[in-house]
């Protein structure tokens, strides 16, 4: 497997072979098929999940020295009524930092391990890579190339429960580009695994309107997939990763003129202005049914199964009863429009708990929200 990295990422002739040879335009159009139900049964299969988030910690020091998530966590998220868990690794960070893809591979199958043990389902999910308008040529054989590892290094897994998701939120680009490198990225690890489900979502971060406009590639055996964090500007209030446009903190949800703060003057300019004086429309859980709506309305246009990889609030900024009241109104929709969904995320700053993952750091609103309901 060193190898083969070694091969893709260090010699410019066979990434340039591999581009000539492989690089198609994505077709639209899959052959006619008599039974989807599979597909579809598979997704289902995925409500309701959660992210476990500490293979994608570029930022930790320790990320691959200090496992965080403990047998326990596991008996915990399956105790909470979750069926399955969404795995983000950063592959090519690890690759980058020279890390041998065995050492990664070592925390995967712990967790693929201990997903068997609980009967829950896993998404390995692709996360932070850096493929824009302008290096897909360059960047596309690598991501395939990590690709076609991994998928040898699972194929004996059963596709009923371990899945593929190509690639994390791809930034605002071109949708052809994007389009044209999904397709090969799929048509690559078809050559592998003809059987494997793949997940795969439209540009600009897993955007619901970009997926709006996407057409569906010609592969049978997709979930197409989607992240949920509107509204953004209560969703993301005071994250600092994000910038000045969610500068304004204590936003209630849903919206309630006479609690919500007064604008921060650090959003004048930004698109967090337009959505801080848009918001006495877009929060409240009509909104949030109708948004969801456009990614329904699409999936049914296609004939194909969608899932919400992503939603959930930040906590630093946020009440924890509107935080129960966002979580619980995003849940009662996908239920209702039977799309699977899964939180962001299980210890981190998106957390459902009020502390180290436990019951006991579970408020009441929040055990109602995620419908939890105790056996004792």
């Amino acid at each position: 497997m060193k190898k083969l990295f070694s091969i893709m990422y260090k010699n410019p002739l066979f990434i340039c072979l591999i581009l000539l040879t492989t690089f198609y335009n994505a077709k639209s159009n899959p052959p006619p098929q008599a039974d989807r139900s599979v597909i579809f049964k598979r997704a289902q299969s995925l409500d309701n999940g959660i992210s476990i988030s500490w293979l994608e910690q570029t930022w930790n020091k320790n990320v691959l020295t200090v496992n965080p998530i403990k047998n326990s966590d596991f008996a915990l998220i399956k105790t909470l009524g979750f069926k399955s868990v969404r795995l983000p690794v950063a592959f090519a960070y690890f690759e980058n930092a020279h890390i041998p893809i065995e050492k990664v591979f070592a925390h995967i199958d712990e967790v693929l391990k201990q997903c068997h043990n609980y009967g829950l389902k896993l998404i390995i999910d692709y996360h932070y890579g850096k493929l824009n308008d302008n290096n897909y040529l360059t960047e596309t054989p690598k991501i395939i190339a990590s690709w076609l590892i991994i998928a040898k290094k699972y194929i004996r897994e059963s596709p009923d429960d371990v899945f593929f998701e190509l690639y994390n939120e791809p930034q605002r680009m071109n949708e052809q580009i994007w389009k044209d490198a999904a397709y090969n990225i799929v048509t690559a690890i078809r050559k592998i695994d003809p059987t494997r489900t793949l997940i795969v979502g439209a540009s600009n971060y897993n955007s619901i309107y970009e997926l709006s406009r996407m057409v569906r590639l010609a592969d049978e055996n997709i979930i197409y997939t989607f992240h949920f964090y509107e509204p953004f500007l209560f969703t993301h209030q005071g994250a600092d990763w994000v910038g000045d446009q969610v500068a304004t903190t204590g936003i209630p949800f849903p919206y309630n003129p006479k609690t919500y703060p007064p604008l921060n003057p650090q959003i004048i300019g930004t698109w967090g202005e337009t959505n801080y004086y848009q918001y006495k429309t877009d929060g409240n859980e009509q909104s949030v049914r109708d948004k969801l709506q456009i990614v329904k309305s699409w999936s049914v246009k296609y004939n194909v199964p969608i899932l919400c990889g992503e939603y959930g609030v930040y906590t630093k900024y946020s009440d924890e009863n509107s935080r129960c009241r966002y979580i619980k109104a995003v849940r009662k929709y996908l239920k209702t429009m039977h799309i699977p969904g899964m939180l962001w995320d299980y210890n981190t700053n998106f957390s459902i708990f009020d502390g180290p993952p436990s019951i006991s750091n579970l408020s009441d609103c929040m055990k109602d929200a995620i419908d939890y309901k105790s056996s004792k």
